[in-house]
């Protein structure tokens, strides 16, 4: 039996946990929205015709900020098409997904959403095939209360208030020559500083994000984060990260994929605090992790992307992958990662949220229903919360061929001052092998629920036919003996342990 071995010290805080960490991302892109969050006729659809079942399961699944409208998307989109009466919108081709939008369910009718499951807009600007004057105008429109053409146009567009978006995205992926309008590091970073410096001449107190690189492995990373912070560094408070995971035949190194997106985070941080010592900066730059998760983007590229001249459809089924045991594994890592980091990642997006890479699968006119991923997610969402520790984890390892040697089981760990509360979550990520982790405890009368998400079959999922399949089970080995906890975790297994006072009402 593999051991590992870590401590919980309240002391030993690596950084507040920002709620935003469990952001998601809706997308223009296949069934999201239409079939997904939207479906007008539904037995649970409202008057607004958003799926209730879905409204619930999204707040069960605990989401924060909510990232709109792309995603590719974004860089094609023209926001003016997506208010007034519904009946006057445009429909428009969508260049990134081969598609037909409709834009039936446009800015209005998406914070209407968000308002139903308590979550917060974050807002992308088109920076590829629009610039500086369209985002000046969506954001006057969006945020402005009163006394300007676009102001009053919202108003009679149906709403008084403003929305008040307080985060931003400054276009999306423009490191990717995929992306409509796609420019070099330093016509993106001229842009990006173009566009933050006017948007914050109307409101200093934005959060903005500039494009950082859409994976590791893009041959301009790193070149291109400093040379787009050395033009926007002043402006942005947030630099991008973006990275996918799949499993191409080799379990063991899929399962140690939290290993990447460390480095992937380290090497960031590094080249935003490169800069910010260059030009003598007292402004630290975050990262948003704002797109993140497992993508079987092989079978997209080669089984699902549409293509033909006269094929645009509407709502297509696209990368409506259906998540097994091990990929909810691997969310599950991934997710300790940005936990792991939570001083320098404090917003993150799950991409995507329902239908399209997604924890919530959705048949029309049917149910809806959680992925195995769902799982990691909402756990992490729920007990996350406080600060996350330095755990010291000391872990016995097994080798991959991606990563040589990596520890067996990862792990991190929160602590919520206010009921003196401790989560820890916890993956075994060797294939084949239980292992016993012990936890020492801090000074304290603890008592412990453990549960723990495992098949004896790591491809089992939850599917529209089995659609409880797969579900977390407490985990009965959880012992405390005076002043350690031990536990058994199964292979390729997500576990979180929650350590309350003895007596607490905490839950």
């Amino acid at each position: 039996m593999y051991q590992a071995r870590l401590s919980l010290q309240p002391q030993r805080a690596v950084g507040p946990i920002n709620p935003r960490l469990f952001g998601s991302f809706i997308e223009h892109l296949g069934r999201a929205v239409y079939d997904g969050i939207y479906e007008p006729g539904h037995p649970t659809a409202d008057a607004l015709g958003f799926r209730q079942d879905v409204v619930e399961l999204v707040k069960e699944l605990g989401v924060t900020t909510i990232r709109y409208p792309g995603g590719n998307f974004v860089s094609g989109f023209r926001w003016e098409d997506s208010v007034g009466p519904v009946e006057d919108r445009p429909t428009r081709l969508d260049l990134a997904w081969h598609s037909t939008e409709t834009n039936e369910v446009g800015l209005h009718e998406f914070q209407q959403w968000i308002d139903q499951v308590d979550g917060e807009l974050m807002l992308a600007v088109n920076l590829g095939t629009r610039g500086t004057m369209e985002a000046l105008e969506l954001l006057e429109y969006t945020n402005l209360a009163a006394g300007t053409a676009l102001a009053r146009r919202r108003i009679e567009n149906g709403r008084v208030e403003p929305f008040d978006v307080r985060i931003w995205c400054l276009g999306n992926e423009m490191d990717g020559p995929w992306q409509l309008g796609h420019r070099s590091a330093d016509d993106y970073g001229k842009l990006a500083a173009q566009t933050g410096r006017a948007m914050k001449a109307f409101d200093p107190t934005l959060e903005l994000v500039a494009c950082g690189s859409s994976s590791s492995s893009m041959p301009t990373f790193g070149t291109w984060e400093r040379t787009v912070l050395r033009h926007s560094y002043d402006c942005v408070d947030y630099i991008s990260c973006h990275a996918y995971y799949e499993n191409k035949g080799d379990l063991a190194s899929f399962l140690a994929s939290g290993v990447d997106m460390d480095r992937f985070i380290l090497e960031v941080t590094a080249a935003a605090d490169e800069i910010k010592a260059e030009i003598g900066s007292d402004k630290t730059v975050n990262i948003s992790f704002d797109e993140w998760n497992v993508w079987y983007n092989t079978r997209f590229e080669n089984v699902d992307k549409i293509t033909g001249v006269d094929n645009w459809p509407v709502a297509p089924r696209l990368l409506e992958d259906v998540y097994s045991v091990a990929d909810a594994v691997v969310v599950g890592g991934l997710l300790i990662s940005l936990l792991r980091h939570a001083d320098r990642v404090t917003s993150a997006s799950l991409a995507q949220l329902v239908n399209v890479i997604a924890p919530i699968m959705t048949e029309p006119g049917g149910p809806a229903w959680r992925q195995t991923t769902f799982f990691p997610f909402a756990e992490a969402a729920r007990f996350g919360r406080g600060v996350s520790l330095d755990v010291e984890l000391k872990s016995d390892s097994y080798e991959t061929t991606e990563y040589g040697a990596v520890g067996v089981i990862d792990a991190a760990a929160s602590f919520e001052e206010s009921d003196g509360s401790y989560t820890v979550f916890a993956v075994n990520r060797d294939p084949s092998g239980i292992a016993a982790l012990v936890i020492d405890l801090p000074v304290g009368d603890f008592e412990v629920t453990a549960s723990t998400l495992h098949d004896s079959d790591v491809e089992a999922a939850n599917t529209l036919a089995e659609p409880h399949r797969v579900q977390p089970a407490p985990n009965v080995t959880a012992q405390i003996d005076g002043s350690t906890l031990t536990v058994e975790l199964p292979p390729v297994s997500w576990s979180h342990l929650r350590l309350t006072p003895r007596g607490s009402l905490s839950a």
